[in-house]
């Protein structure tokens, strides 16, 4: 069952679809089968599908915008790109923030991050 609902998906992206139930499906699947044995609060994994919830209309509304226009010879190609699967939107990239675990991070290169603590030396 879905964390998120449509409300809290559209806090944080603009849009016009009034149903965002495909995207949210999909995002929670991502977290119930790659995130929920993580350790991560339930808060935690909430944000994650929310923000992952928006990468993925975001992605869908990339597709349904227009690339470029011209007129006669002239031709405008407009958008650009992150980078590639969550590093593509602000949504996906915000998603592996969220994400401690370093699984949504390990998923696009391959590796899980690691964080090891800094020793900090007082200097006398």
């Amino acid at each position: 069952m879905p964390l998120v609902t449509d409300v809290e998906v559209k806090e944080i992206i603009s849009t016009s679809l009034t149903d965002l139930t495909a995207f949210i499906t999909a995002a929670d699947l991502i977290v119930t089968e790659d995130l929920n044995d993580k350790g991560l609060s339930v808060a935690r994994l909430k944000e994650i599908e929310r923000w992952l919830a928006a990468h993925l209309v975001a992605i869908n509304e990339d597709r349904a915008r227009k690339s470029g226009e011209g007129i006669g010879r002239s031709n405008v190609q407009f958008g650009g790109q992150y980078g590639l699967g969550l590093n593509h939107t602000r949504y996906g990239q915000q998603a592996i923030i969220l994400d401690t675990s370093g699984t949504l991070a390990a998923k696009i290169t391959g590796k899980k991050a690691i964080f090891d603590p800094i020793e900090y030396l007082d200097e006398e």
